[in-house]
């Protein structure tokens, strides 16, 4: 296919090409958004994902601040998550248990035996449909994808839509819907990762990290949470005011080193409706990123586990903590602990969730 400009608004123009091809012949769809000199954004219809984002530093100079990997086999495997849209639900159910409206569900299980973002089938390795939008000034993609019934063991037949909208200020909308054939659970998010230096520039130790949230969630040896929600005040997991993260994943609490000496934690933000929930910024370049979700809950992951065997677009490795993830979403394990805000969707109730990233440089 060509690259065409498809939707033109204002200064922001959407381009469709082909990124690739899936082993069994099937083509992947790539959406670029945004304008020359300012914030732009590439989409792809494989797991409804956000493959790049170009963002300028304090002098104007682009650079990708999120991971990503152009090879097919590693968005398939050990990239598969990268960028993408994650579900059925996103992060953990213990044990692969999922209780419905009075019936217990079995999912298939992952590593240590838990459902990890949709099961090992889930969202982010589909081909999802998608078309070019533009709402008001904003210009972009709106991807669907159909989840039958039974679909990774989850009950109800799903139809989601992930709408990504691009702004002249810089700031990337998504938005989630979904509308169910009988009860089950919904809990999706973007499984960015960031790295404000630029895609394969080092690590985000020098970052600094807000986030606006009064408590967490602690977790068991294999993340699950253990229990109520504890204060963070007095722990390395209280970032009410912005703090540098290789400070706080050197830290010898147990609840770091637990997590592969990092974070790999659900914080339960502050407040309701749509607000701020983290800041993420790098002095040195100027960038910086402001995270707003109508979410109850931030999933903060600073690549513990990365071990060089990815190799990003940049052509350099990933090593621990490339890049920070900043999952806007419902609490891990929700289905199983009452205590947590609701997941469930019922037939006749539309799911829908925003979180927008907003770029700047100073």
């Amino acid at each position: 296919m060509p690259r065409e400009a498809l939707v033109s608004e204002g200064e922001l123009t959407v381009f469709q090409d082909i990124a690739g091809t899936l082993p069994d012949g099937r083509e992947i769809t790539r959406w670029t958004v945004g304008s020359p000199e300012g914030v732009t954004a590439e989409v792809l219809s494989l797991g409804a994902r956000l493959q790049a984002l170009h963002a300028p530093d304090r002098h104007g100079r682009l650079a990708n601040v999120v991971l990503g990997c152009d090879d097919v086999d590693d968005l398939l495997g050990g990239a598969a998550y990268f960028g993408a849209t994650v579900g059925r639900y996103a992060n953990r159910i213990a044990g692969g248990v999922l209780p419905v409206a009075g019936t217990t569900h079995r999912l298939p299980t992952q590593a240590a035996g838990h459902t990890l973002h949709g099961g090992p089938d889930g969202f982010a390795t589909r081909v999802w449909d998608g078309v070019p939008v533009r709402e008001g000034r904003r210009a972009g993609v709106r991807l669907r994808l159909h989840s039958p019934d039974g679909d990774q063991g989850f009950p109800g037949a799903l139809t989601v839509e992930v709408t990504y909208l691009l702004d002249p200020a810089g700031a990337l909308w998504i938005g989630y819907r979904a509308t169910t054939d009988a009860p089950t659970v919904v809990n999706l998010t973007n499984h960015a990762y960031f790295n404000l230096v630029g895609e394969g520039g080092g690590t985000v130790l020098d970052h600094l990290l807000r986030v606006d949230a009064p408590g967490y969630l602690p977790v068991d040896a294999e993340l699950i949470p253990i229990g109520p929600v504890a204060r963070v005040a007095g722990t390395p997991f209280d970032l009410r005011e912005a703090t540098v993260i290789g400070e706080r994943v050197a830290d010898a609490d147990p609840q770091i080193r637990r997590a592969g000496a990092g974070f790999d934690h659900n914080w339960v933000l502050a407040g309701n409706g749509f607000r701020r929930a983290a800041v993420l910024s790098h002095p040195a370049s100027g960038r910086r990123v402001e995270c707003l979700t109508t979410e109850p809950g931030l999933q903060v992951y600073t690549g513990n586990h990365f071990d060089g065997s990815l190799t990003g677009r940049s052509g350099r490795p990933y090593r621990a903590y490339a890049g920070v993830a900043l999952e806007t979403q419902h609490f891990p394990d929700s289905p199983n602990r009452p205590e947590y805000p609701s997941t469930v969707l019922r037939p006749g109730e539309q799911y829908r969730s925003t979180t927008v990233y907003c770029f700047s440089a100073a």
